[in-house]
Protein backbone atom coordinates (compact mmCIF):
# COMPACT_ATOMS: atom_id res chain seq x y z
CA UNK A 1 0.00 0.00 0.00
CA UNK A 2 3.01 2.50 0.62
CA UNK A 3 4.49 1.19 -2.42
CA UNK A 4 0.84 2.33 -4.13
CA UNK A 5 1.09 5.84 -2.45
CA UNK A 6 4.65 6.46 -3.57
CA UNK A 7 3.96 5.73 -7.15
CA UNK A 8 1.06 8.41 -7.03
CA UNK A 9 3.01 11.16 -5.62
CA UNK A 10 5.73 10.63 -7.88
CA UNK A 11 3.33 10.47 -10.45
CA UNK A 12 1.20 13.49 -9.41
CA UNK A 13 4.61 15.66 -9.08
CA UNK A 14 5.84 14.58 -12.70
CA UNK A 15 2.13 15.75 -14.37
CA UNK A 16 2.52 19.34 -11.83
CA UNK A 17 5.58 20.16 -13.82
CA UNK A 18 4.15 19.14 -16.85
CA UNK A 19 1.20 21.48 -16.49
CA UNK A 20 3.36 24.17 -14.90
CA UNK A 21 5.18 24.41 -17.51
CA UNK A 22 2.20 24.45 -20.31
CA UNK A 23 0.34 27.23 -17.96
CA UNK A 24 3.33 29.56 -17.12
CA UNK A 25 4.38 30.00 -20.95
CA UNK A 26 0.90 30.16 -21.92
CA UNK A 27 1.89 28.19 -25.23
CA UNK A 28 0.10 27.12 -28.27
CA UNK A 29 1.48 24.68 -30.87
CA UNK A 30 2.92 27.25 -32.96
CA UNK A 31 3.75 29.47 -29.86
CA UNK A 32 8.04 29.13 -30.52
CA UNK A 33 10.05 27.82 -33.08
CA UNK A 34 11.83 24.21 -31.62
CA UNK A 35 11.43 20.75 -33.23
CA UNK A 36 8.64 18.28 -32.17
CA UNK A 37 8.92 15.10 -30.52
CA UNK A 38 5.74 12.76 -30.80
CA UNK A 39 5.12 9.79 -29.94
CA UNK A 40 2.66 7.67 -31.28
CA UNK A 41 2.99 4.31 -29.64
CA UNK A 42 5.45 2.60 -26.94
CA UNK A 43 4.69 5.05 -23.94
CA UNK A 44 2.81 3.59 -21.30
CA UNK A 45 3.38 0.01 -23.24
CA UNK A 46 5.85 -2.23 -24.02
CA UNK A 47 5.81 -2.69 -27.61
CA UNK A 48 3.83 -0.45 -30.56
CA UNK A 49 7.09 1.97 -30.40
CA UNK A 50 6.78 4.52 -32.97
CA UNK A 51 7.84 8.36 -32.21
CA UNK A 52 7.90 11.24 -35.00
CA UNK A 53 10.03 14.04 -35.34
CA UNK A 54 9.17 17.07 -36.87
CA UNK A 55 10.50 20.52 -37.46
CA UNK A 56 8.36 22.99 -39.89
CA UNK A 57 8.38 21.09 -43.23
CA UNK A 58 10.06 17.86 -42.18
CA UNK A 59 9.65 14.81 -40.19
CA UNK A 60 10.91 11.92 -39.70
CA UNK A 61 9.33 8.41 -37.94
CA UNK A 62 11.59 6.51 -35.46
CA UNK A 63 10.55 2.74 -35.78
CA UNK A 64 6.84 1.44 -36.24
CA UNK A 65 6.02 -1.43 -34.01
CA UNK A 66 3.22 -3.57 -32.95
CA UNK A 67 1.97 -5.15 -29.94
CA UNK A 68 0.17 -7.62 -28.98
CA UNK A 69 -3.11 -7.95 -27.67
CA UNK A 70 -4.61 -7.89 -24.33
CA UNK A 71 -6.70 -10.89 -22.35
CA UNK A 72 -9.37 -8.44 -22.77
CA UNK A 73 -8.69 -8.12 -26.46
CA UNK A 74 -11.00 -11.04 -27.62
CA UNK A 75 -9.82 -12.50 -31.05
CA UNK A 76 -7.52 -9.78 -31.58
CA UNK A 77 -4.25 -10.84 -33.31
CA UNK A 78 -2.32 -7.24 -33.05
CA UNK A 79 -2.39 -4.10 -32.11
CA UNK A 80 -0.46 -1.47 -34.39
CA UNK A 81 -0.24 2.45 -34.16
CA UNK A 82 -3.21 4.92 -35.14
CA UNK A 83 -0.73 6.87 -37.77
CA UNK A 84 -3.35 9.49 -38.80
CA UNK A 85 -1.05 12.60 -37.75
CA UNK A 86 1.50 11.66 -40.45
CA UNK A 87 -1.46 10.01 -43.10
CA UNK A 88 -2.25 13.96 -42.94
CA UNK A 89 0.93 15.33 -43.03
CA UNK A 90 2.09 13.13 -45.99
CA UNK A 91 4.02 15.34 -47.74
CA UNK A 92 6.39 16.42 -44.62
CA UNK A 93 7.11 12.95 -43.99
CA UNK A 94 10.71 11.56 -45.50
CA UNK A 95 11.19 8.31 -44.25
CA UNK A 96 10.78 5.59 -41.52
CA UNK A 97 14.57 5.60 -39.03
CA UNK A 98 14.57 1.95 -38.00
CA UNK A 99 17.11 1.24 -35.12
CA UNK A 100 16.84 -2.38 -35.08
CA UNK A 101 14.57 -5.43 -35.90
CA UNK A 102 12.62 -6.63 -33.57
CA UNK A 103 8.39 -6.67 -33.73
CA UNK A 104 7.93 -3.80 -31.22
CA UNK A 105 9.83 -1.71 -33.37
CA UNK A 106 9.18 -3.22 -36.92
CA UNK A 107 6.09 -5.16 -37.23
CA UNK A 108 3.37 -2.65 -38.07
CA UNK A 109 5.86 -1.57 -41.13
CA UNK A 110 3.58 -3.77 -43.85
CA UNK A 111 0.64 -2.06 -42.65
CA UNK A 112 1.34 0.84 -42.15
CA UNK A 113 3.26 1.36 -45.40
CA UNK A 114 0.01 0.75 -47.33
CA UNK A 115 -0.80 4.25 -46.19
CA UNK A 116 2.40 6.13 -45.74
CA UNK A 117 4.79 4.51 -48.24
CA UNK A 118 7.63 6.28 -47.76
CA UNK A 119 11.63 5.12 -47.76
CA UNK A 120 12.60 2.36 -44.73
CA UNK A 121 16.52 3.49 -43.38
CA UNK A 122 17.96 0.58 -41.56
CA UNK A 123 21.34 -1.22 -40.87
CA UNK A 124 21.87 -4.90 -42.72
CA UNK A 125 20.12 -7.33 -40.87
CA UNK A 126 17.38 -5.04 -40.04
CA UNK A 127 16.54 -4.21 -43.39
CA UNK A 128 17.14 -8.56 -43.69
CA UNK A 129 14.38 -8.69 -41.64
CA UNK A 130 11.83 -6.23 -42.55
CA UNK A 131 12.44 -7.35 -46.66
CA UNK A 132 10.92 -10.89 -45.56
CA UNK A 133 7.85 -9.11 -44.12
CA UNK A 134 7.91 -7.19 -47.02
CA UNK A 135 7.75 -10.45 -49.57
CA UNK A 136 4.81 -11.54 -47.54
CA UNK A 137 2.61 -8.68 -47.86
CA UNK A 138 3.68 -7.85 -51.67
CA UNK A 139 5.26 -4.83 -50.87
CA UNK A 140 8.95 -5.32 -51.64
CA UNK A 141 9.04 -4.27 -55.06
CA UNK A 142 6.73 -1.11 -53.81
CA UNK A 143 8.69 0.28 -51.07
CA UNK A 144 11.51 1.90 -51.09
CA UNK A 145 14.62 0.60 -48.40
CA UNK A 146 18.21 1.69 -47.59
CA UNK A 147 20.63 -0.27 -45.95
CA UNK A 148 23.11 2.57 -43.18
CA UNK A 149 26.28 1.18 -42.17
CA UNK A 150 27.15 2.18 -38.51
CA UNK A 151 28.99 6.14 -38.35
CA UNK A 152 27.02 6.57 -41.74
CA UNK A 153 24.64 9.91 -41.99
CA UNK A 154 21.29 10.46 -44.24
CA UNK A 155 20.01 13.50 -44.82
CA UNK A 156 16.13 13.62 -44.57
CA UNK A 157 14.71 16.94 -44.83
CA UNK A 158 15.99 19.49 -42.67
CA UNK A 159 17.42 16.60 -40.49
CA UNK A 160 20.66 14.84 -40.80
CA UNK A 161 20.37 11.18 -38.87
CA UNK A 162 24.05 9.44 -37.79
CA UNK A 163 23.31 5.33 -37.17
CA UNK A 164 26.07 4.37 -33.79
CA UNK A 165 26.68 0.82 -33.02
CA UNK A 166 24.86 -0.14 -29.67
CA UNK A 167 24.16 -3.77 -28.09
CA UNK A 168 20.54 -5.63 -27.80
CA UNK A 169 19.56 -9.10 -27.95
CA UNK A 170 19.66 -8.82 -31.47
CA UNK A 171 22.29 -7.87 -34.02
CA UNK A 172 22.95 -4.20 -36.02
CA UNK A 173 20.76 -2.67 -33.45
CA UNK A 174 21.34 0.92 -33.72
CA UNK A 175 21.32 3.96 -31.64
CA UNK A 176 20.09 7.50 -33.60
CA UNK A 177 22.19 10.83 -33.34
CA UNK A 178 19.13 13.18 -34.93
CA UNK A 179 20.42 16.63 -35.53
CA UNK A 180 18.14 19.19 -35.98
CA UNK A 181 18.00 22.92 -36.60
CA UNK A 182 16.92 23.20 -32.92
CA UNK A 183 20.04 20.95 -31.74
CA UNK A 184 20.94 17.32 -31.74
CA UNK A 185 18.04 14.65 -30.22
CA UNK A 186 19.70 11.21 -29.06
CA UNK A 187 17.66 8.24 -29.59
CA UNK A 188 19.14 5.00 -27.70
CA UNK A 189 16.77 2.86 -29.63
CA UNK A 190 16.72 -0.63 -27.53
CA UNK A 191 20.36 -1.04 -25.99
CA UNK A 192 22.51 -2.47 -23.49
CA UNK A 193 26.33 -2.11 -22.81
CA UNK A 194 27.91 -5.43 -23.69
CA UNK A 195 31.87 -5.37 -24.01
CA UNK A 196 31.69 -8.97 -25.16
CA UNK A 197 28.88 -9.52 -27.87
CA UNK A 198 27.93 -12.57 -29.68
CA UNK A 199 28.35 -10.66 -32.87
CA UNK A 200 30.08 -7.60 -33.88
CA UNK A 201 31.69 -5.16 -31.81
CA UNK A 202 30.65 -3.47 -28.49
CA UNK A 203 28.65 -0.67 -28.58
CA UNK A 204 30.74 2.68 -29.69
CA UNK A 205 30.83 4.72 -26.54
CA UNK A 206 33.12 6.74 -27.86
CA UNK A 207 31.16 8.33 -30.79
CA UNK A 208 28.24 8.80 -28.46
CA UNK A 209 30.89 10.90 -25.82
CA UNK A 210 32.00 12.60 -29.18
CA UNK A 211 28.19 13.60 -29.67
CA UNK A 212 27.67 14.76 -25.98
CA UNK A 213 30.28 16.77 -26.24
CA UNK A 214 28.68 18.56 -29.23
CA UNK A 215 25.70 19.47 -27.15
CA UNK A 216 22.78 17.40 -26.64
CA UNK A 217 19.35 19.25 -27.30
CA UNK A 218 17.36 15.55 -25.36
CA UNK A 219 17.83 12.33 -24.62
CA UNK A 220 15.27 10.02 -25.16
CA UNK A 221 16.26 6.71 -23.87
CA UNK A 222 15.41 3.22 -23.16
CA UNK A 223 13.60 2.36 -19.99
CA UNK A 224 12.66 -1.04 -19.61
CA UNK A 225 14.84 -2.22 -16.96
CA UNK A 226 15.46 0.92 -15.27
CA UNK A 227 14.15 -0.60 -12.29
CA UNK A 228 16.52 -2.98 -11.84
CA UNK A 229 19.97 -1.96 -10.02
CA UNK A 230 23.32 -2.60 -12.19
CA UNK A 231 24.27 -3.78 -14.79
CA UNK A 232 22.93 -6.12 -17.64
CA UNK A 233 25.00 -9.59 -18.44
CA UNK A 234 26.71 -10.13 -21.50
CA UNK A 235 24.71 -12.14 -24.11
CA UNK A 236 28.04 -14.42 -24.57
CA UNK A 237 27.35 -15.07 -20.47
CA UNK A 238 24.31 -17.46 -21.94
CA UNK A 239 26.60 -19.37 -24.23
CA UNK A 240 28.58 -21.46 -21.02
CA UNK A 241 25.20 -22.07 -19.24
CA UNK A 242 24.25 -23.65 -23.13
CA UNK A 243 27.31 -25.70 -22.70
CA UNK A 244 26.64 -26.74 -19.40
CA UNK A 245 22.89 -27.99 -19.90
CA UNK A 246 24.24 -29.66 -23.23
CA UNK A 247 26.81 -31.58 -20.84
CA UNK A 248 24.84 -32.58 -18.22
CA UNK A 249 21.76 -33.86 -20.49
CA UNK A 250 24.15 -35.48 -23.36
CA UNK A 251 22.10 -38.65 -23.84
CA UNK A 252 18.52 -36.95 -24.35
CA UNK A 253 16.68 -35.13 -27.14
CA UNK A 254 17.20 -31.03 -26.45
CA UNK A 255 14.84 -28.55 -27.51
CA UNK A 256 14.96 -24.85 -27.41
CA UNK A 257 12.32 -22.23 -27.57
CA UNK A 258 13.64 -18.38 -28.02
CA UNK A 259 12.70 -15.78 -29.96
CA UNK A 260 12.90 -15.85 -33.60
CA UNK A 261 14.54 -12.57 -34.10
CA UNK A 262 16.94 -13.42 -31.34
CA UNK A 263 19.75 -14.20 -33.76
CA UNK A 264 22.82 -13.97 -31.60
CA UNK A 265 21.18 -16.41 -28.75
CA UNK A 266 20.30 -18.89 -31.82
CA UNK A 267 24.17 -18.73 -32.91
CA UNK A 268 24.94 -19.78 -29.41
CA UNK A 269 22.85 -22.42 -29.19
CA UNK A 270 24.15 -23.78 -32.46
CA UNK A 271 27.58 -23.55 -31.39
CA UNK A 272 27.06 -25.78 -28.30
CA UNK A 273 24.90 -28.31 -30.77
CA UNK A 274 28.32 -28.26 -33.03
CA UNK A 275 30.83 -28.57 -29.90
CA UNK A 276 28.38 -31.87 -28.87
CA UNK A 277 27.85 -33.49 -32.34
CA UNK A 278 24.40 -32.67 -32.68
CA UNK A 279 22.14 -31.93 -35.73
CA UNK A 280 19.78 -28.80 -35.82
CA UNK A 281 15.79 -29.07 -36.69
CA UNK A 282 14.51 -25.61 -37.05
CA UNK A 283 10.81 -25.54 -36.43
CA UNK A 284 8.19 -22.65 -36.43
CA UNK A 285 7.63 -20.31 -39.61
CA UNK A 286 8.90 -17.49 -38.41
CA UNK A 287 11.88 -19.11 -36.72
CA UNK A 288 12.90 -20.38 -40.15
CA UNK A 289 12.15 -17.37 -42.19
CA UNK A 290 14.87 -15.23 -39.60
CA UNK A 291 17.34 -17.81 -39.52
CA UNK A 292 17.48 -18.96 -43.28
CA UNK A 293 17.82 -14.52 -44.07
CA UNK A 294 20.49 -14.41 -41.00
CA UNK A 295 21.99 -17.36 -42.92
CA UNK A 296 22.25 -15.91 -46.05
CA UNK A 297 23.95 -12.68 -45.10
CA UNK A 298 26.35 -14.55 -43.06
CA UNK A 299 24.79 -13.08 -39.18
CA UNK A 300 24.43 -16.76 -38.14
CA UNK A 301 27.15 -19.73 -39.56
CA UNK A 302 27.07 -23.26 -39.03
CA UNK A 303 28.88 -26.52 -40.59
CA UNK A 304 27.45 -27.79 -43.62
CA UNK A 305 24.81 -30.79 -43.34
CA UNK A 306 24.33 -29.34 -39.70
CA UNK A 307 21.03 -28.61 -40.17
CA UNK A 308 18.14 -31.44 -41.41
CA UNK A 309 14.64 -31.46 -42.11
CA UNK A 310 12.31 -32.39 -39.59
CA UNK A 311 11.36 -35.45 -41.64
CA UNK A 312 15.10 -36.66 -41.27
CA UNK A 313 14.77 -36.86 -37.53
CA UNK A 314 14.10 -40.44 -37.84
CA UNK A 315 17.37 -41.42 -38.89
CA UNK A 316 19.21 -39.86 -35.46
CA UNK A 317 18.65 -40.66 -31.93
CA UNK A 318 17.65 -38.88 -29.37
CA UNK A 319 21.64 -38.23 -28.36
CA UNK A 320 22.04 -36.14 -31.96
CA UNK A 321 19.05 -33.59 -32.15
CA UNK A 322 18.83 -30.49 -31.20
CA UNK A 323 15.54 -28.54 -31.62
CA UNK A 324 15.08 -24.46 -31.90
CA UNK A 325 11.92 -23.76 -32.03
CA UNK A 326 9.28 -20.49 -31.32
CA UNK A 327 6.54 -20.79 -28.79
CA UNK A 328 8.68 -19.56 -25.43
CA UNK A 329 5.80 -17.19 -24.80
CA UNK A 330 3.38 -20.08 -24.95
CA UNK A 331 1.77 -18.60 -27.88
CA UNK A 332 -1.15 -21.16 -28.96
CA UNK A 333 -0.04 -21.65 -32.52
CA UNK A 334 3.38 -21.78 -32.21
CA UNK A 335 5.77 -24.74 -32.11
CA UNK A 336 6.66 -25.87 -28.97
CA UNK A 337 2.98 -25.53 -27.64
CA UNK A 338 1.81 -27.30 -30.82
CA UNK A 339 4.41 -30.26 -29.65
CA UNK A 340 3.69 -30.07 -25.81
CA UNK A 341 -0.60 -30.30 -26.62
CA UNK A 342 0.66 -33.52 -29.32
CA UNK A 343 -0.98 -31.36 -32.22
CA UNK A 344 2.17 -30.81 -33.85
CA UNK A 345 2.31 -33.47 -37.15
CA UNK A 346 5.97 -34.12 -37.11
CA UNK A 347 7.09 -33.85 -33.14
CA UNK A 348 5.62 -34.83 -29.71
CA UNK A 349 7.07 -34.38 -26.52
CA UNK A 350 8.09 -37.14 -24.97
CA UNK A 351 9.15 -38.31 -21.59
CA UNK A 352 12.99 -37.77 -20.85
CA UNK A 353 12.82 -34.35 -23.35
CA UNK A 354 15.28 -31.67 -22.49
CA UNK A 355 13.15 -28.27 -23.12
CA UNK A 356 15.06 -24.94 -22.69
CA UNK A 357 12.86 -21.74 -22.60
CA UNK A 358 15.17 -18.88 -23.35
CA UNK A 359 13.22 -16.06 -22.82
CA UNK A 360 11.43 -14.19 -19.93
CA UNK A 361 7.73 -13.54 -20.22
CA UNK A 362 6.93 -10.57 -22.00
CA UNK A 363 4.46 -8.96 -19.34
CA UNK A 364 1.12 -10.44 -19.91
CA UNK A 365 2.46 -13.56 -20.81
CA UNK A 366 3.33 -14.85 -17.73
CA UNK A 367 0.29 -17.42 -17.16
CA UNK A 368 0.74 -19.04 -20.76
CA UNK A 369 4.46 -19.38 -19.95
CA UNK A 370 3.42 -20.84 -16.70
CA UNK A 371 1.11 -23.17 -18.71
CA UNK A 372 3.10 -24.30 -21.17
CA UNK A 373 5.99 -25.35 -18.46
CA UNK A 374 3.34 -27.48 -16.55
CA UNK A 375 2.49 -29.11 -20.11
CA UNK A 376 5.60 -29.54 -20.93
CA UNK A 377 6.05 -31.37 -17.30
CA UNK A 378 3.10 -33.33 -17.43
CA UNK A 379 4.30 -35.09 -20.47
CA UNK A 380 7.66 -36.06 -18.82
CA UNK A 381 9.84 -33.42 -20.17
CA UNK A 382 12.70 -31.66 -18.30
CA UNK A 383 11.64 -27.86 -18.44
CA UNK A 384 14.74 -25.47 -17.84
CA UNK A 385 13.95 -21.81 -17.56
CA UNK A 386 16.23 -20.22 -14.61
CA UNK A 387 19.74 -18.56 -16.34
CA UNK A 388 19.07 -19.42 -19.60
CA UNK A 389 18.55 -15.96 -20.62
CA UNK A 390 20.14 -12.62 -20.37
CA UNK A 391 17.81 -9.34 -21.16
CA UNK A 392 18.81 -7.36 -23.89
CA UNK A 393 18.10 -4.04 -21.82
CA UNK A 394 20.18 -1.64 -20.01
CA UNK A 395 19.55 -1.10 -16.22
CA UNK A 396 20.45 1.59 -13.85
CA UNK A 397 23.95 1.79 -14.65
CA UNK A 398 24.17 1.58 -18.08
CA UNK A 399 21.49 4.30 -17.96
CA UNK A 400 23.75 6.70 -15.89
CA UNK A 401 26.84 5.74 -18.21
CA UNK A 402 24.73 7.19 -21.62
CA UNK A 403 23.27 10.28 -20.00
CA UNK A 404 27.14 10.88 -18.29
CA UNK A 405 28.34 10.56 -21.82
CA UNK A 406 25.51 12.52 -23.71
CA UNK A 407 24.93 15.51 -20.52
CA UNK A 408 21.47 16.61 -22.26
CA UNK A 409 19.59 19.39 -21.86
CA UNK A 410 16.20 17.41 -21.32
CA UNK A 411 15.25 14.17 -20.89
CA UNK A 412 12.27 12.34 -22.38
CA UNK A 413 12.12 8.69 -21.07
CA UNK A 414 10.59 6.51 -23.75
CA UNK A 415 9.72 2.41 -24.40
CA UNK A 416 8.25 1.52 -20.78
CA UNK A 417 5.42 1.22 -19.18
CA UNK A 418 4.20 4.28 -16.93
CA UNK A 419 6.13 3.20 -14.06
CA UNK A 420 9.32 2.83 -15.50
CA UNK A 421 9.10 6.36 -17.09
CA UNK A 422 8.44 8.24 -13.52
CA UNK A 423 11.26 5.42 -12.44
CA UNK A 424 13.90 6.99 -14.87
CA UNK A 425 12.64 10.17 -14.54
CA UNK A 426 13.94 10.19 -11.15
CA UNK A 427 16.82 8.64 -12.28
CA UNK A 428 17.95 11.62 -14.85
CA UNK A 429 16.92 13.64 -12.03
CA UNK A 430 19.47 12.43 -9.54
CA UNK A 431 21.90 12.87 -12.12
CA UNK A 432 21.20 16.39 -12.46
CA UNK A 433 18.78 17.37 -14.96
CA UNK A 434 16.34 19.87 -13.75
CA UNK A 435 13.15 18.72 -12.87
CA UNK A 436 11.40 21.23 -15.31
CA UNK A 437 13.19 19.70 -18.45
CA UNK A 438 12.56 16.00 -17.76
CA UNK A 439 9.23 15.21 -19.43
CA UNK A 440 7.41 11.97 -19.06
CA UNK A 441 5.36 12.09 -22.08
CA UNK A 442 1.84 10.01 -23.15
CA UNK A 443 1.30 8.78 -26.44
CA UNK A 444 0.28 11.76 -28.78
CA UNK A 445 1.38 14.45 -26.91
CA UNK A 446 3.51 17.21 -28.70
CA UNK A 447 6.53 18.25 -27.29
CA UNK A 448 8.47 21.05 -28.77
CA UNK A 449 11.69 21.95 -27.35
CA UNK A 450 14.12 24.81 -28.04
CA UNK A 451 17.46 26.09 -26.74
CA UNK A 452 15.66 28.41 -24.52
CA UNK A 453 12.07 26.69 -23.46
CA UNK A 454 10.15 23.72 -24.07
CA UNK A 455 6.71 22.46 -23.27
CA UNK A 456 3.90 20.33 -24.38
CA UNK A 457 2.07 21.84 -26.62
CA UNK A 458 -0.47 19.82 -28.10
CA UNK A 459 -1.85 16.45 -28.79
CA UNK A 460 -2.49 14.22 -31.74
CA UNK A 461 -4.77 10.96 -32.12
CA UNK A 462 -2.40 7.82 -30.76
CA UNK A 463 -4.92 4.66 -30.02
CA UNK A 464 -3.68 1.43 -30.76
CA UNK A 465 -5.44 -0.16 -34.03
CA UNK A 466 -6.74 -3.72 -34.03
CA UNK A 467 -6.20 -6.12 -36.31
CA UNK A 468 -8.42 -8.79 -36.31
CA UNK A 469 -6.84 -11.80 -39.31
CA UNK A 470 -7.40 -9.74 -42.30
CA UNK A 471 -9.29 -6.89 -40.94
CA UNK A 472 -7.67 -4.04 -39.78
CA UNK A 473 -9.04 -1.21 -37.64
CA UNK A 474 -12.71 -2.79 -38.64
CA UNK A 475 -12.79 -4.21 -34.59
CA UNK A 476 -12.97 -1.50 -32.14
CA UNK A 477 -14.22 -0.68 -28.58
CA UNK A 478 -17.99 -1.62 -29.79
CA UNK A 479 -17.42 -4.72 -31.05
CA UNK A 480 -14.86 -5.41 -28.36
CA UNK A 481 -17.74 -4.94 -25.64
CA UNK A 482 -20.29 -7.55 -27.36
CA UNK A 483 -17.47 -9.92 -27.64
CA UNK A 484 -16.12 -10.02 -23.91
CA UNK A 485 -20.68 -9.89 -23.35
CA UNK A 486 -21.09 -13.09 -25.27
CA UNK A 487 -17.70 -14.49 -23.88
CA UNK A 488 -18.64 -13.94 -20.32
CA UNK A 489 -22.80 -14.26 -20.22
CA UNK A 490 -24.15 -16.35 -23.43
CA UNK A 491 -26.54 -15.12 -26.13
CA UNK A 492 -30.72 -15.29 -26.85
CA UNK A 493 -31.33 -15.08 -29.90
CA UNK A 494 -35.27 -14.53 -30.06
CA UNK A 495 -37.12 -15.16 -33.25
CA UNK A 496 -40.98 -13.94 -34.30
CA UNK A 497 -42.55 -13.80 -37.91
CA UNK A 498 -44.95 -11.35 -38.33
CA UNK A 499 -48.36 -11.20 -41.08
CA UNK A 500 -47.41 -8.12 -43.74
CA UNK A 501 -49.22 -4.62 -42.77
CA UNK A 502 -51.48 -6.41 -39.85
CA UNK A 503 -48.21 -7.63 -37.62
CA UNK A 504 -50.14 -9.89 -35.97
CA UNK A 505 -47.93 -13.05 -35.39
CA UNK A 506 -47.81 -16.03 -37.22
CA UNK A 507 -45.18 -18.14 -35.86
CA UNK A 508 -42.83 -17.69 -32.18
CA UNK A 509 -41.47 -16.21 -30.24
CA UNK A 510 -38.68 -18.90 -30.70
CA UNK A 511 -36.28 -18.47 -28.10
CA UNK A 512 -32.63 -20.13 -29.36
CA UNK A 513 -29.82 -19.98 -26.13
CA UNK A 514 -26.07 -20.50 -26.56
CA UNK A 515 -23.79 -19.98 -24.14
CA UNK A 516 -26.53 -19.16 -21.68
CA UNK A 517 -27.70 -22.15 -20.15
CA UNK A 518 -28.39 -25.69 -21.24
CA UNK A 519 -31.98 -25.71 -22.68
CA UNK A 520 -32.91 -28.52 -22.26
CA UNK A 521 -32.44 -28.71 -18.73
CA UNK A 522 -33.91 -25.08 -18.44
CA UNK A 523 -37.22 -25.84 -19.87
CA UNK A 524 -39.61 -23.82 -17.49
CA UNK A 525 -37.23 -20.71 -17.21
CA UNK A 526 -37.29 -20.86 -21.57
CA UNK A 527 -40.85 -21.21 -21.60
CA UNK A 528 -41.24 -18.12 -18.80
CA UNK A 529 -39.13 -16.53 -20.86
CA UNK A 530 -41.30 -17.11 -24.35
CA UNK A 531 -44.27 -15.78 -22.08
CA UNK A 532 -42.18 -12.66 -21.05
CA UNK A 533 -41.73 -12.22 -24.99
CA UNK A 534 -45.48 -12.43 -25.95
CA UNK A 535 -46.31 -9.82 -23.76
CA UNK A 536 -43.96 -7.70 -24.48
CA UNK A 537 -45.50 -7.98 -27.99
CA UNK A 538 -48.69 -7.72 -27.10
CA UNK A 539 -47.98 -4.63 -25.65
CA UNK A 540 -46.80 -2.91 -28.63
CA UNK A 541 -49.06 -4.32 -30.82
CA UNK A 542 -52.25 -2.92 -28.32
CA UNK A 543 -50.59 0.60 -29.10
CA UNK A 544 -50.62 0.34 -33.14
CA UNK A 545 -46.66 0.74 -32.58
CA UNK A 546 -45.31 -0.97 -36.09
CA UNK A 547 -41.90 0.27 -35.90
CA UNK A 548 -39.60 -2.72 -35.58
CA UNK A 549 -36.87 -0.87 -33.97
CA UNK A 550 -39.34 0.35 -30.69
CA UNK A 551 -40.59 -3.71 -30.75
CA UNK A 552 -37.03 -4.94 -30.91
CA UNK A 553 -36.27 -2.41 -27.55
CA UNK A 554 -39.44 -3.19 -25.54
CA UNK A 555 -38.74 -7.24 -26.50
CA UNK A 556 -34.81 -6.71 -25.04
CA UNK A 557 -35.74 -4.32 -22.37
CA UNK A 558 -38.35 -7.03 -21.11
CA UNK A 559 -36.93 -9.77 -21.44
CA UNK A 560 -33.76 -8.86 -19.87
CA UNK A 561 -35.38 -7.02 -16.66
CA UNK A 562 -36.88 -11.05 -16.73
CA UNK A 563 -33.20 -12.75 -17.00
CA UNK A 564 -31.40 -10.82 -14.42
CA UNK A 565 -33.90 -11.38 -11.60
CA UNK A 566 -34.32 -15.14 -12.44
CA UNK A 567 -30.43 -15.52 -13.11
CA UNK A 568 -28.40 -12.59 -11.98
CA UNK A 569 -26.27 -12.90 -15.02
CA UNK A 570 -26.90 -10.70 -18.48
CA UNK A 571 -26.84 -12.16 -21.81
CA UNK A 572 -26.89 -10.46 -25.16
CA UNK A 573 -30.31 -10.30 -26.57
CA UNK A 574 -31.15 -10.26 -30.13
CA UNK A 575 -34.32 -10.08 -31.29
CA UNK A 576 -35.01 -10.76 -35.26
CA UNK A 577 -38.36 -10.19 -36.72
CA UNK A 578 -39.71 -11.79 -40.18
CA UNK A 579 -42.31 -10.31 -42.22
CA UNK A 580 -44.71 -13.02 -43.89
Amino acid sequence: MKENEKMMKRTSEFKDNETKIVKGNDLKVNDFKGVKIIPLGGLEQIGMNITAIEYEDSIIVIDCGLSFPEDEMLGIDLVIPDVTYLKDNIEKVKGFVITHGHEDHIGSLPYILKEVNVPIYATKLTIAIIENKLKEHNLLKNTKRKVIKYGQSINLGCFRIEFIRTNHSIADAAALAIFTPAGIIFHTGDFKVDYTPVFGEPIDLQRIGEIGKKGVLALLCDSTNVERPGYTMSESSVGKTFDNIFADYSKQRIIVATFASNVDRIQQVINSASKYGRKVVIEGRSMVNIINTAMEIGYITMAENMMIDVDQIKHYTDDQLLFITTGSQGETMAALPRMAAAIHKKVSIKPGDVVILSSTPIPGNEKAVSKIINELSMRGAKVIYQDTHVSGHACQEEIKLIYSLTKPQYAVPVHGEYRHLIRHAELAQSLGIAKENIFVLSSGKVLTLSQEKAAITGEVTAQGILVDGLGVGDVGNIVLRDRQLLSENGLIIVVISLEKYSNQVLSGPDIVSRGFVYVRESENLMEEARIIVEKALDKCISRNNSDWGKMKTEIKDSLSDFIWKKTKRNPMILPIIMEV
